[in-house]
């Protein structure tokens, strides 16, 4: 039995998303010319990598270098279900193939939840910059487990700079990677301060400056399609779902309650 989905997303850096559920199906030896981040959430895959034998379970997080030979298949006769990340080498450089191949399964809890909500983004796509911002702080910490930590500089101001850069751009989005090259900052390092000033993720505090600016606009007897619009949301079902997030409660009951 197999059950397959696969798509591209709208995010700089990931060239594939890619679930499955897999009984009987190996996968022989190939290569990619991206890098295979992979989460199994069910069963265990045994792989072989550069000729050396592995394994990827649930609680650790696999990656597999851009073209080094490697196979999979199921230990058990359960099988196994995946959830893999094909990205890019701008997102994870070549020069860090040496490592992923000596050390290919990282047993991280923090980076696997980390990967788990980049896919929940990806599947469930609203804003770009969280999909990017979650991205750029899974590759800083697989960076560092390579070896190759980032170290940009400090910036002094640099959090409040990116607020109102949000602000300014309301209710338009503003990519994580405008926003690096608009403030010379790296993206993870971006996102990382944002967190600690403000204490929450830059996607966040977007999606909550939304909300407000949709409640204000239900108050003034606006309907919920037009609002979902003006607010900066992709369509009504995503106003809502956050919406209800943010204050249990849909839009339109919201209006009523006025």
């Amino acid at each position: 039995m197999a059950q397959v989905e696969a798509w591209r997303p709208a995010v700089p850096g990931i060239a594939e998303v890619f679930h499955a559920r897999f009984t009987t199906h190996a996968y022989p030896l190939h290569t990619h010319d991206t890098w295979t981040l992979l989460i199994v959430d069910d069963g265990v895959i045994r792989y072989d990598l550069d000729r050396h034998h592995h394994g990827a379970l649930g609680p650790a997080v696999t990656l597999l270098p851009p073209n080094v030979a490697h196979d999979g298949r199921a230990a058990t006769s359960h099988g196994f279900r995946k959830r893999v990340l094909y990205l890019d080498t701008s997102v994870l450089g070549e020069d860090l193939i040496g490592a992923a191949v000596d050390q290919p399964s990282v047993a991280d809890g923090v980076l696997r939840t980390r990967i788990h909500q980049l896919h929940e983004a990806l599947v469930h796509p609203g804003d770009a910059l969280e999909a990017e911002s979650r991205l750029a702080l899974v590759a800083d910490r697989l960076r560092t487990h390579l070896g190759h930590p980032a170290t940009p500089e400090p910036k002094r101001g640099l959090a409040d700079d990116l607020r109102d850069l949000l602000d300014a751009k309301l209710p338009e989005a503003l990519t994580l990677a405008e926003a690096a090259s608009t403030l010379g900052a790296h993206p993870a390092h971006l996102v990382r301060c944002f967190g600690t000033r403000f204490g929450l993720p830059p996607h966040r505090y977007l999606t909550g400056r939304r909300v407000d600016r949709a409640r204000r606009l239900l108050l003034a007897g606006a309907p919920a399609a037009e609002v979902a619009a003006v607010a900066g949301f992709t369509d009504q079902a995503h106003l809502t779902r956050h919406f209800k997030r943010y204050l249990g409660t849909t839009p339109s009951r919201y209006a009523r309650t006025h």
